[in-house]
C-alpha cells in the first residue's frame, strides 16, 4: 500500500461510518491536530498511531492492510451486528465487549 493509498483508506473508513475527523480522534483517543495534519498534509500515520486508529474503527492492522477487504463473506446479520459496532463510542463499544462475554458465561 502506498502512501496516499493510507491516508485514502482512513478516510474511506470514516466515509463508510460516518464519522468526522473529530470523531475518528476521539474514538482514536489521538490529538483532532495530528488527524488534520495527516489527512490535509498527507503525512503518514506512524504505526502507534495507526494501530490506535485501527482500534478505533474496530479492525486489526492486518485487516487496514488487507488488499481484499471483501474476503470474508459475512451474513447478513454478521453485517449489521458489525455495523452498529462500528457507531458505537469507544466506551460503549467496551459495554457490549462485556455484556457479550457476560452472555457467553455458562449458568
Amino acid at each position: 500500500m502506498r502512501d496516499k493509498d493510507v491516508i485514502q483508506h482512513i478516510q474511506d473508513l470514516c466515509k463508510e461510518r460516518s464519522w468526522t475527523y473529530y470523531r475518528l480522534a476521539k474514538e482514536a483517543d489521538i490529538p483532532y491536530s495530528t488527524l488534520n495534519n495527516m489527512v490535509n498534509r498527507t503525512n503518514i500515520p506512524t504505526i502507534p498511531t495507526l494501530q490506535k486508529l485501527c482500534d478505533a474503527f474496530g479492525i486489526t492492522l492486518a485487516d487496514f492492510f488487507l488488499d481484499e477487504p471483501d474476503a470474508l463473506q459475512l451474513t447478513e446479520g454478521q453485517q449489521e451486528i458489525i455495523t452498529l459496532y462500528n457507531n458505537l463510542s469507544l466506551e460503549k463499544k467496551k459495554i457490549l465487549k462485556a455484556y457479550m462475554k457476560g452472555l457467553l458465561m455458562e449458568v
